[in-house]
């Protein structure tokens, strides 16, 4: 039999979804963003960052404490409620632009125009959200509790 989602359901699955965006680039954007990071994720998830493979929690802490301070400037994202669970998981689209390491200050012919350091660039990332096991089950019409289970980030260009 086919899983038929309910308004209700799409109306949920997208206010998760927001909360999710504005939370998890807001922690991406954060001082604290090594610790608090690798939460959204568990032991068995997986991120693959612009082609490079990493495995769980662990392996994104090690990937964002090498990386230089970014500034995530979200342009658009999408919702779709994967059938197959109560909650639904969900696929989760996001596409933006992301500045690593300050910004220039002025151009500067000591300046190389191949670094990428300070420059935006357009993003696009897909993640797999999945109902967390050991979240308080959520009342009807609240938001589920959420993890990522699979995390695609992309350099477009």
């Amino acid at each position: 039999m086919a899983t038929v989602f309910t308004r209700d359901d799409i109306e949920i699955s997208t206010r998760a979804a927001d909360h999710f965006t504005r939370l998890y680039y807001s922690t991406y954007d954060s001082p604290t963003r090594a610790e608090d990071l690798p939460k959204f994720y568990r032991a068995t998830s997986t991120l693959t960052w612009n082609g490079n493979p990493c495995q769980g929690a662990e392996g994104v802490k090690k990937l964002i404490q090498d990386m230089p301070s970014t500034k995530h400037e979200i342009q658009s994202y999408d919702c779709h409620p994967i059938p197959g669970t109560q909650p639904p998981s969900l696929l989760i689209s996001v596409s933006g632009n992301v500045t690593h390491g300050k910004p220039p200050v002025a151009k500067s012919s000591a300046t190389s125009t191949r670094s990428i350091e300070g420059q935006p660039r357009v993003f696009f990332q897909t993640f797999i959200l999945v109902p967390d096991p050991v979240a308080p089950v959520a009342k009807a019409g609240e938001v589920a509790k959420y993890y990522v289970d699979a995390d695609a980030m992309r350099f477009v260009g």
